[in-house]
């Protein structure tokens, strides 16, 4: 098994870039959802009530991090102003930066409607949920986890059943495994070392409204599919539609396209709970 694509999202919910090399940190990979857009409530967008923001690109740079959308580009600088504190889903984050009203502008212009920009610095903490990572595990603006991890397999089972396959960016991964294995092997899976990261598996990753959007436009192109036969093919006990696992890092260090990835744990699917055999919290 070998890794196959490293991605990573500067602005949570706009479009990735895809790297030959990256340094995983106990955030995720370095610089992966730092930014977010919010509204003026505080609460941080998604494309999930926010579609337009896939017509956004995001690179980050030396400097802070360039955004871009169609021909336009804003350059915008690591922020050193007023503190705020912003809410993902229900969890508040405190110690998260604004970015500016040149930022705010922007955005609001590209958005059609009024947000801000804001930046998690390194002194900001975000704790994971200790239900699924017990101990000192963190994460920036991503939606619980620093890491996200999915297999070509998995993704060609789904496609097989798939009247028009989907490509892998609609489950905006950050870790893409290929190898001659079986799909869904990575729901057995507990702890993986890729290159000089070791990284541990806490839960499968629930999939939502986004896989249905095309990644390039926002713009919902096939009904309710793929999550209509994931719900089919591939959901845990509970009922959750799921797709990929979302990590933790045990051992932070540099991943690079073509390491070799080491399964070093393994056990029952998780998918159930595989200390009681029913069910888990997904």
């Amino acid at each position: 098994m070998k890794l196959s694509r490293i991605t990573t999202y500067p602005v949570k919910s706009v479009a990735g870039t895809d790297l030959a090399a990256a340094q995983v940190t106990p955030l995720g990979i370095d610089g992966d959802r730092r930014w977010a857009v919010i509204y003026p409530n505080g609460i941080v967008a998604t494309r999930r009530e926010l579609p337009r923001l896939a017509l956004l690109n995001a690179v980050s740079t030396s400097y802070g991090m360039s955004l871009s959308f169609e021909g336009e580009r804003m350059d915008v600088p690591f922020p050193s102003g007023a503190q705020v504190t912003v809410r993902v889903f229900s969890t508040e984050v405190e110690g998260v930066e604004d970015c500016g009203n040149y930022a705010s502008h922007f955005l609001s212009s590209a958005l059609e409607r009024e947000v801000r920009l804001v930046y998690f610095p390194d002194s900001a903490r975000r704790r994971v949920d200790p239900a699924y990572a017990p101990g000192a595990h963190f994460t920036a603006l991503s939606d619980g986890f620093p890491l996200l991890l999915t297999t070509q397999p998995s993704l060609q089972e789904l496609n097989a059943e798939l009247a028009h396959p989907v490509e892998m960016r609609r489950f905006r991964p950050n870790l893409v495994v290929s190898g001659d294995f079986g799909p869904w092997a990575e729901d057995s899976w507990r702890r993986i070392r890729i290159g000089r990261a070791v990284l541990r598996m806490v839960k499968p990753c629930e999939r939502c409204v986004i896989t249905t959007q095309d990644p390039a436009t926002g713009e919902r192109t096939h009904g309710n599919e793929p999550l209509a036969t994931l719900r089919r093919i591939h959901r845990a006990a509970t009922g959750q539609i799921v797709f990929g696992q979302n990590l933790v890092v045990e051992e932070e260090g540099n991943v690079v396209l073509g390491d070799v990835v080491e399964v070093l744990e393994a056990g029952p699917s998780n998918l159930l709970d595989p200390k009681r055999g029913e069910p888990g919290r997904f």
